[in-house]
């Protein structure tokens, strides 16, 4: 989990659902995040088990977060809010902790409770912050207005969901460009481990490329004195016939030892000499 106190809380929001107030804060970068534990206190499940479960799944305990939260719901006739550390998560990541607890395994006293929280805890915030309310609890006569079949309100609740829409759309989007630009590069460097484990799909590396210019650069200087012109087009171009490749960077992996032996024993032949120099 994210350990990230220093978080500059810029508004904190009490939105009225389900006759509870639930806390909500929004940080420099525009990021909601909500505390976790008082819902869990409103629903009636146990922090303890929940929290354990946010840091044993990889995307929840990757994304919560410490958050210095005031909070006014816990003594009603205390004067004094109470501030401290809680961990929070990203709005958008509310459903994903909600939908994880499973309705059939609490108290039946609590099942409806739960799934009203799953249905519509989400949307409720998000409205919230969405339409720019005032700090406090929404006005009631607003939220009346609004889940009426006024045809202002219907309007407004269609433009919302088709908003809501469009916002997870692009999230996934932007996740998807970030996993094919992860799988692009893990193909990169599992080119270079199969390419040296011999897989006859993967080119030679880099540096084997560098050995074998070396030799075709030995070979050539070689013929070259006994001929007297750059003998360099043709060393490539029978390396290219032997194996059968338009480039020597091409020359699959599995076959690096083929070449540097049919090399050495080229050279070899040309010197009379067991001690190639590449």
């Amino acid at each position: 989990m994210g350990e990230d106190s220093k978080l500059t809380v810029v508004e904190q929001r009490e939105i009225t659902f389900n006759e509870d107030l639930i806390t909500a804060v929004k940080v420099e970068s525009g990021t909601v995040f909500v505390p976790i534990r008082p819902i869990c206190e409103k629903l009636g499940v146990r922090w303890n088990g929940q929290y354990e479960r946010i840091q044993r799944e990889p995307i929840l305990s990757e994304m919560a977060i410490s958050i210095r939260v005031t909070r006014t719901d816990i003594d009603p006739n205390s004067r004094q809010p109470h501030t401290s550390e809680m961990t929070c998560l990203p709005l958008e990541y509310l459903n994903g902790w909600l939908f994880g607890i499973n309705v059939n395994r609490v108290k039946e006293a609590i099942r409806p409770k739960l799934l009203q929280y799953q249905r519509d805890c989400y949307r409720v915030l998000f409205e919230a912050f969405g339409r720019n309310e005032v700090t406090a609890a929404p006005d009631p006569l607003i939220d009346e207005l609004l889940a009426s079949d006024n045809p202002t309100a219907v309007a407004y609740r269609q433009a919302m969901a088709v908003a809501n829409l469009a916002r997870q759309q692009i999230v996934i989007e932007a996740r998807i460009i970030s996993a094919e630009t992860h799988l692009s590069d893990i193909e990169s460097r599992l080119q270079i481990v199969e390419a040296n484990q011999g897989d006859d799909s993967r080119y030679i590396t880099n540096a084997q490329a560098v050995q074998i210019a070396q030799g075709v650069k030995q070979i050539a200087l070689e013929l070259g004195k006994r001929s007297g012109r750059n003998e360099f087009g043709g060393v490539y171009g029978e390396l290219h016939r032997r194996f059968e490749i338009p480039s020597y960077k091409q020359l699959p992996a599995a076959q690096f030892s083929d070449a540097m032996t049919f090399m050495r024993g080229w050279w070899e032949s040309l010197t009379d000499s067991a001690d190639a120099p590449f």
